[in-house]
């Protein structure tokens, strides 16, 4: 017998992966608070997604990898006319509403976006409801699809709290391909043994780098990167239901697990269980498409923007004050070469909140980025960390996301210190969130469908029962341009 001869045992799947699948499979969903976040975020998700149609950069990756290619009794995507089997129609569903930068966020040790999920549910629901439909079954029902939201969301945001993936240069959509994987192969039928499968090949696969979203590299995959993941997810749980193998140790295995491989040999941690909690306490994006970070920066400017407008030229200096991640992530001087580099510039959504008195997707684009009053004023910025904004943004009972700026002139004069601690979506300002968020989705299911079919669209998502019940066919049916 050899020496160096390593002991072919096969383990019992690693914990983390157990849990995974038997949360998925055993939990069932209590609150019907939770039920309506879900649906408001689905609601969301689809108006940015809507919206993000009508920009070409997001369009050109729509549709058959085939051109011209139908997929009969397939999935469709909301606002086109595409009708693909379910992978493609996962990546296009999971692009156009990540495309803007506008659905919803997490924020704690990783950062994410867990309605990027959506992709693959909605996908996978629509195309199994259509062959139930055909084989005589029931249909899968929307309430069904936000019980997958909710597990979804849970896993991600849960998995986020204490691992941070970016630390070793990993993408957080490696969290959408975990969550969207164990959620999909259970909507497809799949037991518990059958998710731990699916969940190890999710780990085994290759993951994204996160050089797409950063200096000097900033650009448009950071947009399309989760749809890549939540469709990568859907392929995974269509290979393991047909009977293919899993990895049980796909984490721990020594040096050829993901901890040794990529996570610098350290082991995941879990701050809670999964439950309710990430859905219920989701960051909605209502008032501005950019990098959540910045989302009380720009509110600040907005409303200094009545004060400084006529006075741009006077400005001395821009104090900003922020957290720990928004300065690793957002904090961004030099030349600016696409949309993409943008809206992950904090000086250049500030500047923009404080000339226009507003921050939308256009002001992205090139024919605004051209506009000298910008870059001047970033060149006026002092980003600082206040250490309480960090310290709070990572306290589990308060997940706030400070920014404050004040502005200093020539003459010596400043205006007051504007402070906001929390965004309009996040879960203390609910109330008075939840009608902004309803028309935010009005107005863009308009910006796709004619008035009387978008007030269709808008009063069903409204009527909670309805829409619950509703089958998933049918209201992809609406969404078909």
């Amino acid at each position: 017998m050899s020496a160096n001869a390593e002991l072919n045992i096969k383990p019992d799947y690693d914990q983390p992966i157990r849990d995974i699948a038997e949360y998925v499979t055993e939990y069932v969903v209590k609150s019907d608070y939770v039920f309506d976040v879900a649906r408001y975020c689905l609601m969301d998700s689809l108006g940015c997604g809507l919206l993000a149609l009508r920009y070409p950069e997001c369009t050109k990756h729509l549709g058959p990898i085939v051109s011209g290619t139908l997929v009969p009794g397939g999935a469709r995507v909301p606002g086109t006319q595409f009708e693909m089997d379910p992978i493609k129609a996962a990546f296009d569903i999971g692009c156009i509403i990540r495309w803007l930068d506008f659905n919803d966020t997490w924020l704690a040790a990783e950062w994410g976006h867990p309605s990027d999920n959506i992709g693959g549910i909605l996908a996978i629901a629509d195309y199994i409801s259509r062959q139930r439909l055909a084989s005589g079954y029931e249909p899968l029902t929307m309430k069904e699809v936000l019980e997958g939201m909710i597990k979804a969301h849970e896993i991600q945001g849960v998995m986020a709290l204490e691992n941070s993936f970016n630390r070793v240069g990993l993408d957080h959509v490696i969290l959408v391909k975990l969550a969207s994987t164990a959620v999909v192969t259970q909507m497809l039928g799949g037991d518990q043994e059958e998710i731990m499968d699916a969940v190890s090949q999710a780990l085994v696969d290759g993951q994204s780098l996160r050089t797409y979203r950063h200096s000097p590299n900033t650009g448009s995959r950071k947009s399309w990167a989760a749809g890549d993941a939540t469709s990568r997810a859907v392929r995974l749980a269509l290979i393991t239901m047909s009977g293919e193998m899993g990895y049980p140790s796909a984490l721990s295995a020594k040096t050829w697990g993901f901890y040794d491989v990529s996570f610098g040999g350290r082991e995941f941690k879990f701050q809670r269980s999964f439950g309710e909690y990430v859905m219920d306490s989701v960051l909605f994006k209502i008032s501005f498409p950019a990098e959540f970070h910045a989302q009380t920066a720009v509110e600040c400017a907005v409303k200094l923007h009545s004060q400084v407008v006529e006075r741009l030229d006077d400005i001395d200096r821009i104090e900003l004050s922020t957290n720990e991640s928004a300065i690793r992530i957002i904090n961004k001087q030099g030349e600016l070469h696409n949309p993409a580099d943008r809206d992950h510039c904090l000086q250049y959504m500030v500047a923009v909140g404080l000339i226009f008195g507003n921050l939308e997707a256009d002001h992205y684009e090139d024919n605004v980025a051209m506009d000298p009053r910008i870059d001047a004023l970033r060149e006026k910025m002092i980003v600082r960390e206040d250490k309480r904004y960090s310290e709070d943004y990572l306290d589990t009972e308060k997940r706030s996301i400070a920014n404050a700026i004040e502005i200093f002139f020539t003459d010596g004069s400043s205006t007051k210190k504007i402070e906001v601690e929390y965004p309009i979506g996040h879960k203390f300002r609910r109330e008075e969130g939840i009608p902004v968020l309803r028309a935010k989705f009005d107005r863009n299911v308009r910006t796709r469908f004619p008035d009387k079919h978008a007030n269709e669209i808008v009063e069903l998502c409204d009527n909670k029962e309805v829409f619950e019940n509703l089958p998933v066919n049918e209201f992809m049916d609406l969404l078909v341009i």
